[in-house]
């Protein structure tokens, strides 16, 4: 077990590897466990107001200190050279706890953020500035983890029961970084943030019935489904949300082609951060709408999104979407090339061709039961993906055992090289 101590903050220096406390979003940093690479990484820390933190000597790399994290009598006892055999086995082992690990603070991460946003959708009517603070802040500790990591990847997440707060981090989060494949200024994304996770507040005083559009709606419902933009903007200045994530409510359902709602304005009038949430709010509502059996698969939604969309939305937008995404995005449920089944769990935003995969094996014999391997298919060449299909196409035994979640649910995850005990320490 590695031994932790604390430190007091003026004390910590590069190299130390520390554990951060009081949630993900309390700090700018990608992980809570991690080693000091720098001195503005210290003065960071200093900035939060904490006194002190805890760290931990043995995976700690401090000259002239390695004698302090070993407890004396704890020499390693010698061993054989490991087999090639062996050394891929541990590799293998590390990396799916290194998986399981990120998987556990993936939705430790998404559940603090929903509950955040909860916070502020539920005071918004009473509080309105307090809740605009909260989503303000919110939108800015996400933002700051996507900036710090060099690749960022979307995972599957459990969304829980709050599908209100699942729809708009699923929105915030893909449109985040959509705006930093397209190379947006962090302003222009944090107004992004801020009105992709509140683009739909104008709903708060609607009826359940009429908060999602359905095809027998009459002109009258119509109608008042489409005030949730006018009400949402008038929310958002009692919020003193900035004008261009006001901007953003006020144009999430406006097409490029002049064909959406409000006020039918074309791509030229659109800001890129509202063509932006246009595209993604419409990619969530395709995948997760309100009738669980119109749901289409994350594939099935990009692709419609491609064949219908090229005119309705940004195409450079929607280019950069579907390259971000990939053909098959996470919650696919996918065949491989080898005929075996399997579920898409991981996407690289930056290189989504070969995702992270839950794949199911049969069982080798009758009374053997079925495997469940998670692949990294970028690690294997051999090894691709053959088509997309949908659950009513999969044996069902092989479905049960995948067990995809009714809804599809995303957050991201910056994509940090580490060993596997520090991976589970994080």
């Amino acid at each position: 077990m590695s031994q932790i101590r604390t430190i007091a903050v003026e004390d910590l220096r590069v190299g130390m590897y520390v554990q951060l406390d009081g949630g993900w979003l309390s700090h700018p940093f990608p992980l809570s466990a991690f080693k000091l690479g720098t001195a503005d990484e210290i003065r960071t820390i200093q900035r939060l107001g904490l006194k002190q933190v805890r760290w931990v000597p043995e995976k700690s790399d401090l000259e002239g200190e390695q004698a302090e994290a070993t407890a004396p009598g704890s020499e390693p006892l010698a061993q054989a050279p490991a087999s090639p055999e062996e050394r891929a086995e541990r590799e293998r082992q590390a990396w799916l706890a290194d998986q399981r690990a990120a998987a556990r603070r993936c939705e430790q991460q998404f559940g603090e953020a929903a509950r955040a946003w909860r916070e502020a959708w539920d005071g918004a009517g009473a509080r309105p500035q307090d809740a605009g603070r909260t989503t303000t802040a919110l939108a800015r500790a996400m933002l700051d983890k996507m900036l710090a990591a060099e690749d960022v990847g979307i995972r599957l997440v459990h969304g829980g029961g709050d599908r209100h707060a699942a729809h708009a981090l699923n929105v915030a989060v893909i449109g985040m970084l959509i705006g930093r494949t397209l190379g947006m200024t962090d302003a222009d994304m944090q107004d992004l943030g801020v009105g992709a996770l509140m683009h739909d507040i104008g709903k708060q005083d609607l009826p359940d019935r009429l908060r999602h559009h359905e095809d027998g709606f009459s002109a009258s419902e119509t109608a008042a489904y489409r005030e949730h933009v006018s009400r949402g903007l008038l929310q958002g200045r009692r919020m003193f949300l900035a004008e261009g994530a006001l901007t953003v409510v006020a144009q999430h359902h406006e097409n490029a082609d002049g064909s959406g709602f409000p006020q039918r304005i074309g791509s030229e009038r659109m800001t890129l951060a509202s063509r932006i949430v246009a595209i993604v709010n419409r990619y969530d509502n395709l995948c997760n709408p309100a009738t669980r059996a119109m749901a289409l698969t994350p594939h099935e939604a990009v692709a419609m999104l491609f064949a219908q969309g090229r005119a309705r939305f940004d195409s450079a937008v929607l280019n950069a979407f579907i390259r971000m995404m990939g053909v098959y995005p996470a919650g696919s449920l996918v065949q491989l090339t080898d005929d075996r089944y399997g579920l898409v769990v991981g996407v690289n935003s930056s290189r989504p061709l070969k995702p992270r995969v839950l794949v199911h094996s049969p069982p080798k014999s009758r009374t053997a039961s079925a495997d469940l391997q998670l692949m990294d298919l970028e690690t294997l060449p051999d090894l691709g993906i053959r088509r997309s299909l949908p659950s009513t196409k999969l044996p069902p035994a092989v479905l049960a055992a995948l067990d995809p979640r009714p809804r599809v649910t995303y957050y991201f995850e910056p994509l940090v090289r580490e060993s596997a005990s520090e991976a589970l320490a994080a």
